[in-house]
Protein backbone atom coordinates (compact mmCIF):
# COMPACT_ATOMS: atom_id res chain seq x y z
CA UNK A 1 0.00 0.00 0.00
CA UNK A 2 1.00 3.76 -0.80
CA UNK A 3 1.91 5.64 2.20
CA UNK A 4 -0.52 8.75 1.91
CA UNK A 5 1.68 11.78 2.98
CA UNK A 6 -0.81 14.49 2.20
CA UNK A 7 -3.34 12.46 5.06
CA UNK A 8 -0.99 14.58 7.59
CA UNK A 9 0.88 17.13 6.16
CA UNK A 10 -1.12 19.07 3.20
CA UNK A 11 1.22 21.81 2.80
CA UNK A 12 3.86 19.25 1.87
CA UNK A 13 4.83 20.20 -1.82
CA UNK A 14 7.55 17.58 -2.79
CA UNK A 15 8.44 14.20 -1.35
CA UNK A 16 10.84 11.38 -2.59
CA UNK A 17 9.74 7.99 -2.82
CA UNK A 18 10.70 4.42 -4.38
CA UNK A 19 8.33 3.47 -7.67
CA UNK A 20 7.23 -0.31 -6.21
CA UNK A 21 5.09 -1.08 -9.76
CA UNK A 22 5.42 0.25 -13.56
CA UNK A 23 2.17 -0.57 -16.35
CA UNK A 24 4.31 0.70 -19.40
CA UNK A 25 0.91 -0.09 -21.31
CA UNK A 26 -1.35 2.09 -19.20
CA UNK A 27 1.60 4.71 -18.19
CA UNK A 28 1.23 4.65 -14.93
CA UNK A 29 3.18 4.38 -11.75
CA UNK A 30 2.58 2.87 -8.14
CA UNK A 31 4.97 4.34 -5.70
CA UNK A 32 5.49 3.01 -1.89
CA UNK A 33 4.98 6.92 -0.43
CA UNK A 34 3.17 10.16 -2.27
CA UNK A 35 1.93 13.65 -1.20
CA UNK A 36 -0.06 13.86 -4.24
CA UNK A 37 -3.88 13.67 -3.48
CA UNK A 38 -6.00 11.31 -5.26
CA UNK A 39 -9.24 12.90 -5.63
CA UNK A 40 -12.59 11.78 -3.50
CA UNK A 41 -15.55 13.84 -1.56
CA UNK A 42 -15.25 16.11 -4.25
CA UNK A 43 -11.85 17.18 -4.41
CA UNK A 44 -10.26 16.49 -8.10
CA UNK A 45 -7.08 14.93 -7.86
CA UNK A 46 -3.15 16.86 -8.43
CA UNK A 47 -1.07 17.29 -10.55
CA UNK A 48 2.51 17.71 -11.05
CA UNK A 49 5.87 15.97 -11.58
CA UNK A 50 8.08 13.15 -11.22
CA UNK A 51 11.28 13.72 -11.08
CA UNK A 52 13.92 10.85 -11.95
CA UNK A 53 17.73 12.36 -12.64
CA UNK A 54 17.72 14.82 -15.25
CA UNK A 55 13.80 13.05 -16.25
CA UNK A 56 10.99 15.07 -15.66
CA UNK A 57 7.21 12.93 -16.31
CA UNK A 58 4.38 14.96 -15.54
CA UNK A 59 1.50 13.58 -13.47
CA UNK A 60 -1.38 14.06 -15.43
CA UNK A 61 -3.79 11.72 -12.81
CA UNK A 62 -4.15 10.00 -9.38
CA UNK A 63 -6.61 7.83 -8.80
CA UNK A 64 -6.07 5.41 -5.05
CA UNK A 65 -6.63 1.64 -5.98
CA UNK A 66 -6.84 -1.68 -3.78
CA UNK A 67 -3.27 -1.59 -4.15
CA UNK A 68 -2.41 1.64 -3.68
CA UNK A 69 -2.33 5.31 -5.18
CA UNK A 70 -1.26 4.71 -8.64
CA UNK A 71 -0.11 7.89 -10.67
CA UNK A 72 -0.46 8.91 -14.54
CA UNK A 73 2.48 9.92 -16.81
CA UNK A 74 2.63 12.02 -19.93
CA UNK A 75 5.74 10.79 -20.75
CA UNK A 76 8.74 7.90 -21.04
CA UNK A 77 8.39 6.23 -17.16
CA UNK A 78 11.15 5.43 -14.82
CA UNK A 79 11.78 2.13 -14.07
CA UNK A 80 10.76 -0.08 -10.84
CA UNK A 81 12.85 0.36 -8.21
CA UNK A 82 14.00 3.91 -9.20
CA UNK A 83 14.11 6.86 -6.72
CA UNK A 84 12.22 9.89 -7.81
CA UNK A 85 11.10 13.16 -6.16
CA UNK A 86 7.19 13.79 -6.63
CA UNK A 87 6.34 17.74 -7.02
CA UNK A 88 3.20 18.93 -6.54
CA UNK A 89 1.44 21.57 -8.80
CA UNK A 90 1.40 23.99 -5.47
CA UNK A 91 -0.76 26.70 -6.70
CA UNK A 92 -3.29 24.45 -8.09
CA UNK A 93 -3.18 22.04 -4.96
CA UNK A 94 -3.08 25.36 -2.40
CA UNK A 95 -6.24 27.02 -4.18
CA UNK A 96 -7.83 23.33 -3.97
CA UNK A 97 -7.07 23.45 -0.37
CA UNK A 98 -8.30 26.61 0.11
CA UNK A 99 -11.51 26.29 -1.41
CA UNK A 100 -12.14 23.08 0.52
CA UNK A 101 -12.10 24.49 3.42
CA UNK A 102 -14.31 27.27 2.60
CA UNK A 103 -16.86 24.60 1.71
CA UNK A 104 -16.76 23.20 5.23
CA UNK A 105 -17.10 26.53 6.86
CA UNK A 106 -20.22 26.47 4.58
CA UNK A 107 -21.53 23.40 5.77
CA UNK A 108 -20.32 24.08 9.24
CA UNK A 109 -22.37 27.14 9.47
CA UNK A 110 -25.73 25.76 7.71
CA UNK A 111 -25.58 22.66 10.32
CA UNK A 112 -25.01 24.58 13.10
CA UNK A 113 -27.57 27.85 12.15
CA UNK A 114 -30.30 25.85 10.09
CA UNK A 115 -29.93 22.18 10.86
CA UNK A 116 -29.46 21.57 7.31
CA UNK A 117 -27.71 18.12 5.73
CA UNK A 118 -25.51 18.22 2.69
CA UNK A 119 -26.63 16.30 -0.28
CA UNK A 120 -23.99 16.48 -2.67
CA UNK A 121 -21.22 18.90 -3.57
CA UNK A 122 -18.12 19.20 -5.69
CA UNK A 123 -15.32 21.59 -6.40
CA UNK A 124 -12.25 22.97 -8.61
CA UNK A 125 -10.18 25.85 -7.80
CA UNK A 126 -11.39 28.76 -5.59
CA UNK A 127 -15.02 27.36 -6.79
CA UNK A 128 -17.33 24.92 -5.74
CA UNK A 129 -20.97 24.02 -4.13
CA UNK A 130 -22.85 22.28 -1.90
CA UNK A 131 -26.48 21.00 -2.00
CA UNK A 132 -28.32 20.96 1.20
CA UNK A 133 -32.03 19.96 2.31
CA UNK A 134 -33.70 22.86 2.44
CA UNK A 135 -37.47 23.67 1.58
CA UNK A 136 -37.03 26.82 0.44
CA UNK A 137 -33.68 29.31 0.11
CA UNK A 138 -34.30 33.28 -0.57
CA UNK A 139 -31.98 35.74 -1.39
CA UNK A 140 -32.02 37.28 1.86
CA UNK A 141 -31.09 34.11 3.69
CA UNK A 142 -28.63 33.57 1.29
CA UNK A 143 -27.17 36.95 1.96
CA UNK A 144 -27.25 36.20 5.52
CA UNK A 145 -25.67 32.84 5.34
CA UNK A 146 -23.04 34.86 3.39
CA UNK A 147 -22.23 37.05 5.93
CA UNK A 148 -21.93 34.41 8.62
CA UNK A 149 -19.64 32.22 6.74
CA UNK A 150 -17.23 35.46 6.09
CA UNK A 151 -17.48 35.66 10.04
CA UNK A 152 -15.86 32.75 10.42
CA UNK A 153 -13.12 33.37 7.84
CA UNK A 154 -12.27 36.48 9.86
CA UNK A 155 -12.31 34.47 13.16
CA UNK A 156 -9.62 32.40 12.26
CA UNK A 157 -9.97 29.52 13.66
CA UNK A 158 -7.56 26.92 13.61
CA UNK A 159 -8.18 23.39 11.21
CA UNK A 160 -7.08 20.66 12.95
CA UNK A 161 -6.55 16.99 11.18
CA UNK A 162 -6.34 13.66 13.36
CA UNK A 163 -6.65 10.03 12.66
CA UNK A 164 -8.96 8.03 14.83
CA UNK A 165 -10.07 4.26 15.32
CA UNK A 166 -13.11 3.83 13.78
CA UNK A 167 -15.26 3.06 16.87
CA UNK A 168 -13.85 6.35 18.57
CA UNK A 169 -14.41 8.21 15.86
CA UNK A 170 -18.26 7.11 15.11
CA UNK A 171 -18.59 8.31 18.63
CA UNK A 172 -18.56 11.27 17.97
CA UNK A 173 -21.97 13.13 17.63
CA UNK A 174 -22.77 14.30 14.40
CA UNK A 175 -19.61 13.32 12.10
CA UNK A 176 -21.59 12.27 8.81
CA UNK A 177 -23.25 15.42 7.50
CA UNK A 178 -23.72 13.93 4.28
CA UNK A 179 -27.27 12.45 3.52
CA UNK A 180 -25.30 9.02 2.57
CA UNK A 181 -22.60 7.31 4.55
CA UNK A 182 -19.82 7.00 1.77
CA UNK A 183 -17.41 5.13 4.75
CA UNK A 184 -16.85 1.50 4.27
CA UNK A 185 -17.64 -0.99 6.99
CA UNK A 186 -13.75 -2.19 6.11
CA UNK A 187 -12.12 1.35 6.98
CA UNK A 188 -10.81 0.66 10.32
CA UNK A 189 -9.61 3.94 10.90
CA UNK A 190 -11.11 7.44 10.48
CA UNK A 191 -9.22 11.02 9.40
CA UNK A 192 -11.36 13.94 10.97
CA UNK A 193 -11.13 17.79 10.20
CA UNK A 194 -11.93 19.98 12.67
CA UNK A 195 -12.91 23.81 12.49
CA UNK A 196 -12.50 24.41 16.34
CA UNK A 197 -15.36 25.89 17.20
CA UNK A 198 -17.47 25.12 14.43
CA UNK A 199 -17.15 22.17 12.40
CA UNK A 200 -16.35 18.36 12.94
CA UNK A 201 -16.25 16.08 10.22
CA UNK A 202 -15.15 12.96 8.68
CA UNK A 203 -13.14 13.54 5.60
CA UNK A 204 -9.76 12.80 3.90
CA UNK A 205 -9.16 16.02 1.41
CA UNK A 206 -6.49 18.40 2.02
CA UNK A 207 -7.17 21.69 3.81
CA UNK A 208 -5.54 24.97 4.79
CA UNK A 209 -4.53 25.01 8.61
CA UNK A 210 -6.55 28.04 9.69
CA UNK A 211 -9.71 29.39 8.20
CA UNK A 212 -8.34 32.91 7.52
CA UNK A 213 -6.21 31.75 4.79
CA UNK A 214 -9.16 30.88 2.95
CA UNK A 215 -10.06 34.61 2.42
CA UNK A 216 -13.33 36.29 1.44
CA UNK A 217 -15.78 34.24 0.31
CA UNK A 218 -18.70 34.72 -2.33
CA UNK A 219 -22.14 33.05 -2.74
CA UNK A 220 -21.88 33.42 -6.33
CA UNK A 221 -25.20 31.84 -7.42
CA UNK A 222 -27.90 29.95 -5.50
CA UNK A 223 -30.55 27.82 -7.34
CA UNK A 224 -33.01 24.78 -6.46
CA UNK A 225 -32.35 21.02 -7.24
CA UNK A 226 -35.84 19.78 -6.44
CA UNK A 227 -38.55 19.99 -3.80
CA UNK A 228 -35.77 19.51 -0.79
CA UNK A 229 -32.41 19.76 -2.62
CA UNK A 230 -31.04 23.48 -2.84
CA UNK A 231 -27.74 24.60 -4.09
CA UNK A 232 -25.43 27.10 -3.22
CA UNK A 233 -22.57 27.86 -5.13
CA UNK A 234 -19.28 29.64 -3.77
CA UNK A 235 -16.18 31.78 -5.34
CA UNK A 236 -12.73 32.70 -3.48
CA UNK A 237 -10.46 35.68 -4.86
CA UNK A 238 -7.67 34.53 -6.09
Amino acid sequence: MTEALFQTDSYLREFEATITQVDAEAGTLLLDRTAFYPGGGGQPHDLGELRCGDQEVPVVRVQRKPDGIWHWTSGSLPAMGERVQGCIDWARRYALMRTHTALHILCGVIWRDYGAQVTGGNMEPLRGHLDFEFESLRQDLVSEIEERINREVEAAREVKVRILPRDEAFGIPDLIRTKVNLLPPSLREIRTVEIVGLDLQADGGTHVANTREVGPIRVAAYKSKGRLNKRIQIELAS
